[in-house]
């Protein structure tokens, strides 16, 4: 073969000839006379971006810290330190035993008319991070440490161009949104009666403009074991529970014009001991997004569950609530529609609720989890955005409407009637005459 480079074939050669060491060595001694050569701006940021990005940098450092749900603690460590090193004024509070939020805000003055949060926790199992020239890999690098780090930046930015100060917005970053809220609910201790809340979740950027709710069940069949040749002598805990399961997945629930159609899903089953023998206990577990009425869905479960003797459903306590409408009155924006749950109905308080973040929901919890980087910029403007509209409200002109002239009435004197019926009657004698003779003609 005859290669076309001999230069290059010659340094080739070289190394593979080399020992480990000296590889080693004079690699490293390439890599700094590379460095010393003098390349223009937007080539060093190409090649080698977390350098020269200080939101890349902290979307990276809060990906390659583990923080499955009930053990965020590190996370939020490095979060607190982080930000107060960022000069925040920061407070954490505990979320039972060894777990914490981490509350942030511009000098003395908790009380802001502005929140901005999100979650810190993600579930299982971890996945280290790595990236490409274009996307960020890692679980919890859309849901939700991209929104994390994007608020963050988009705050920290404002500030430093003076359109942001004390009084007007506070972070918040919670613990146990994935599983049952505890973060966010043990957040309404804070309870400064904040204006507008900003949610951070994966919405492709979009301005969710609500999102179903949800309920979690356990269907219960009990029956009576039998020897599997007599199955007369017995009740089949498993058969009475797919007669329920099928009911389920062919019942009508209420709809939602707006959030579209509420949906169950059966996640796991478990019933019987052994083929021989007739099953005496069997069970489900499900979930419901509730997009229409919450008490007609669970009604209506609960109505086709009892259908069949034996069975029963348990509903547990939490998560457990119905169609969550938000706020998307801010122009430049797409909207959407999230099937998810998210912290919202967690916190408390009659605010705005907006829903916005980087990501797609359809990558977060797999195995390839990913959000774009572009898409992480792009998420800074937005939150500064929203951040803005909350503080300056557009105003708008209120709608026209136009009155249609109500109808007047006229009262006619009796003089008036009097002439007016004059007159008709001598219009009526006026076209007799003619009418009359014209028939006679005719004739």
């Amino acid at each position: 073969m005859k290669l076309c480079n001999p230069t290059i074939t010659t340094t080739t050669t070289t190394l593979l000839l080399l020992s480990i060491t000296a590889r080693a060595s004079l690699l490293d001694s390439l890599k700094s006379k590379v460095a010393s050569l003098s390349f223009p701006s937007f080539l060093r940021k190409i090649a080698s971006p977390l350098d020269n990005s200080a939101l890349l940098l902290l979307h990276k450092n809060l990906i390659e810290i583990p923080s499955i749900t009930g053990d965020e603690k590190a996370v939020a460590e490095w979060l607190a330190t982080y930000l107060v090193s960022r000069n925040f004024t920061v407070e954490t509070q505990a979320v039972g035993e060894n777990r914490e939020n981490v509350f942030a805000y511009i000098g003395s003055k908790r009380e802001t008319n502005t929140l901005i949060t999100s979650h810190i926790d993600v579930v299982p199992p971890f996945i280290p991070y790595r990236e490409t020239p274009t996307a960020v890999y890692g679980r919890g690098s859309s849901d939700a440490k991209g929104s994390v780090a994007a608020q963050i930046m988009a705050v920290e930015e404002l500030w430093n161009e003076g359109a942001i100060g004390e009084g007007d917005i506070a972070m918040l970053y919670v613990v146990g949104e994935e599983i049952t809220g505890d973060g966010m609910k043990t957040a309404n201790a804070l309870n400064p009666g904040w204006k507008t809340v900003i949610f951070g979740e994966p919405t492709e950027l979009k301005l969710a403009v609500g999102h179903k709710g949800i309920a979690e069940f356990e269907v219960i069949s009990e029956g009576r074991a039998a020897h599997s040749g007599y199955p007369h002598l017995g009740i089949n805990a498993n058969s009475n529970l797919i007669k329920v399961l099928y009911g389920l997945d062919n019942l009508q629930l209420p709809v939602s014009s707006l959030l579209g159609n509420s949906t169950i899903n059966i996640g796991q089953i478990e019933g019987g001991v052994a083929a021989n023998v007739v099953p005496d206990k069997a069970k489900a577990i499900g979930s419901v997004r509730i997009a229409g009425d919450l008490k007609e869905t669970v009604r209506l479960i609960n109505e086709a569950v009892g259908s069949v003797e034996g069975v029963r459903i348990v509903w547990e306590e939490r998560p457990h609530y119905g169609p969550v409408e938000l706020d998307y009155d801010v122009e430049g924006f797409e909207t959407t529609v999230c099937s998810y749950g998210t912290d919202v109905p967690n916190l408390y308080g009659d605010h705005k609720k907006y829903l916005y973040g980087p990501g797609s929901i359809l990558v977060a919890h797999g195995d390839n989890e990913h959000i774009l980087k572009s898409d992480l910029y792009k998420a800074v403007i937005g939150y500064k955005k929203l951040i803005h509209e909350s503080l300056h409200p557009t105003r708008r002109p209120p709608a026209i409407i136009e009155e249609q002239p109500k109808p007047v009435k006229v009262e006619a004197s009796e003089e008036v009637v009097s002439s007016a019926a004059t007159i008709v009657s001598e219009k009526e004698a006026e076209t007799e005459t003619p009418v009359a003779e014209a028939v006679d003609e005719e004739l």
